[in-house]
């Protein structure tokens, strides 16, 4: 790619990863206020605001609905014409404006005065108009845009989401929001699916699987393999005791190390004592097994902790595709 095209295209992330830096040295006890006001209130947030800033505001929303703390977006055009109906009274607002001027949310505020409504604002110019009805205001002020003209919400709305997940992160632990939590609320996708499903449900299990001994001659094992080609194979003992795991990678490395392979055998190329995962572990969990490590893996055998047995295999093609069985 042309460096006249990377070039600039670094520089927007550049900009924007300073901005994030500078907001999180500015971030202090209104925060921790913020947090205060909506863990005192039963009902839902109300997250409002408009063009690029409203866009925020309901990626903002959405992330407070999932994480624990009801949200709703309101357009500010279309509150006045019913829709504060959505409100219950005290209900908080989140407002969310870069310049703080906007016409549509200015004319907004009387109204969530006469609903009680606290006011919290993540607004990037601090002495404007809507700045100052805050009962509360996070600064989301910047340096500059990213663009070269600096008119662009760029940095400003990338700012105004992190300080938005900040605050929901904040929520999230405030509410010993958990693992199960957040599956009741994801019971769709691919969130979902990894933590509502069991390592059970997606594991490749008996003929599917490559078992081999460690005294298994290396032909026999590459014709297991390739039979049952789910890039690795278990090496197991009596009462399918796992003794090590044999991946393609270990194949190529055993073949450039040895000239003469015909006594090889399994056991001599095998990796001993593989990190193993539990059948009903969740899938989210196998996945940071295989991913919290100085080297990541792509297949873990599947032992039951109880029996001590290898039960089957996991893939991280499974994982993220869904197969389950």
């Amino acid at each position: 790619m042309r460096d006249d095209v990377l070039g600039p295209a670094r520089a927007v992330l550049e900009i924007e990863a300073a901005a994030l830096v500078r907001t999180a040295a500015l971030l202090d006890e209104r925060l921790g206020r913020a947090v205060a006001l909506i863990l005192d209130h039963e009902g839902k947030m109300v997250v409002t605001g408009v063009g690029k800033s409203g866009h925020v505001a309901r990626k903002i929303a959405a992330t407070l609905s999932s994480t624990g703390t009801p949200a709703v977006f309101l357009h500010p055009a279309e509150a006045g014409h019913g829709d504060l109906g959505v409100y219950a009274a005290g209900d908080p607002t989140l407002l969310i404006s870069n310049a703080g001027t906007s016409a549509e949310l200015l004319r907004l505020v009387p109204s969530l005065r006469e609903l009680r409504s606290p006011l919290i604002g993540i607004i990037g110019k601090q002495d404007s108009p809507l700045a100052r009805e805050m009962e509360i205001l996070l600064d989301a002020s910047i340096e500059r845009e990213a663009d070269p003209e600096g008119l662009i919400p760029t940095a400003s709305a990338v700012v105004a989401m992190g300080i938005g997940h900040a605050l929901a992160v904040a929520l999230m632990q405030a509410r010993r929001f958990s693992a199960d939590d957040l599956a009741e609320r994801h019971p769709d996708g691919q969130i979902g699916r990894n933590l509502r499903c069991r390592v059970r449900e997606a594991m490749h299990t008996e003929d599917e699987v490559a078992w081999v001994r460690p005294a298994t001659p290396l032909k026999e094992l590459v014709i297991a393999m390739t039979s049952r080609p789910l890039g690795a194979a278990c090496v197991v003992g009596e009462r399918r005791r796992l003794a090590g795991l044999i991946t393609d990678g270990d194949l190529r490395r055993a073949l450039e190390a040895h000239d003469d392979i015909r006594s090889l055998r399994a056991g001599d190329i095998m990796t001993p004592n593989p990190v193993t995962v539990s059948p009903d572990a969740r899938l989210l969990d196998a996945m940071r097994v295989m991913e919290n490590r100085p080297s990541q893996i792509s297949q873990l055998p599947v032992v039951d902790p109880e029996r001590g047995e290898c039960v089957g295999l996991l893939r991280v093609h499974d994982i993220l595709q869904g197969w389950f069985r």
